[in-house]
């Protein structure tokens, strides 16, 4: 049928409307044959990184479910969902609360999750409560974590000599959180420098200060100033002297890193979400635009899955 619609000089113009419709059935095969071959790429890189995650027994088919869940696809219902959002006819208006954090998300927010654009700290927060939320719906799924701020951090280095503990003193009660900092396996400390987003962590669990740069970046001023905030804060709360001489200072290296100058967010957003799920960082710079629709999805529904 095509060869029959093909361009002559005798060609019919009433064939018009049948090549099209031809032509509009081929794309949408050929956009499911991309879909397809995506998911295909996807498990192959998984299978590949299973090596990553720890020996199991009786838990094991949870983390078979937990290395594949962070890559499933939008269906088309939630590729539409995501374009009406970042759709300039919604750029006004309120297209979600979140309430605990009394963040309201509007259609300018979410621009900053359009491929090339830098994430802004409404979206980094909103996201992290929303990891924090999940954890407490499944607490056998995931560490139990504690997900700080924007501004934590800028508030901790705020005084003389770069270091100001009470700022952020009444940050952490127990009355406050609900839960015990201390018990928490992982605490996680978004870094913003000038135009770049990185990582820290303060990982209880196995006992590091660790930071996460998407450009392989370094800095020791980070680390140490988290180590005395843990200290102060221990003291503080329980009114005990920790001992973190043993515990290690780590760059994090062969960890996944951006290929462009505007990526770091989701960069720094994921090392969050596949730490908190104690796999490793099995991802890469091909899976940061699904990783924008996907975040999209989830601050609209208000759930991180």
């Amino acid at each position: 049928m095509l060869e029959s619609l093909s361009l002559s000089s005798k060609f019919d113009a009433s064939s018009v409307p049948m090549f099209k419709k031809l032509l509009g059935s081929a794309e949408k095969r050929n956009d499911n044959l991309n879909r397809l071959l995506f998911q295909i790429d996807y498990t192959e890189k998984l299978r590949e990184t299973h090596h990553l995650l720890r020996p199991q027994k009786k838990e094991e088919h949870v983390k078979e479910d937990m290395i594949t869940e962070p890559f499933v696809l939008l269906d088309e219902e939630e590729e539409a969902e995501v374009s009406r959002a970042l759709s300039n006819a919604n750029r006004r208006k309120v297209l979600v609360i979140h309430e605990n954090s009394n963040i309201d998300i509007t259609g300018e927010i979410l621009q900053c999750l359009r491929p090339g654009a830098w994430l802004n700290d409404e979206v980094i927060n909103v996201y992290l409560e929303l990891l924090k939320e999940r954890e407490k719906r499944e607490p056998k799924k995931f560490l139990k974590c504690h997900f700080f701020y924007t501004f934590f951090y800028k508030k901790l280095i705020s005084g003389k000599g770069g270091y100001n503990y009470q700022p952020v003193k009444r940050w952490t009660s127990q009355r406050k959180l609900g839960y015990c900092l201390f018990e928490c396996d992982k605490i996680f400390v978004p870094i913003h420098k000038q135009d770049h987003w990185c990582l820290a962590v303060i990982n209880k669990k196995d006992e590091k200060f660790q930071y996460l740069d998407s450009l392989g970046g370094r800095d020791n001023q980070v680390l140490r100033v988290l180590a005395r905030y843990f200290i102060d804060e221990v003291k503080d709360k329980n009114g005990k002297d920790i001992d973190i001489i043993s515990w290690n200072l780590e760059f994090v290296e062969n960890l996944p890193e951006q290929e462009n100058g505007f990526d770091c967010g989701m960069f720094m957003l994921k090392y969050a979400d596949f730490y908190s799920r104690d796999i490793g960082l099995c991802f890469n710079q091909e899976h940061i635009p699904y990783f924008r629709s996907r975040t999209v999805k989830e601050i609209l529904r208000l759930k991180a899955e």
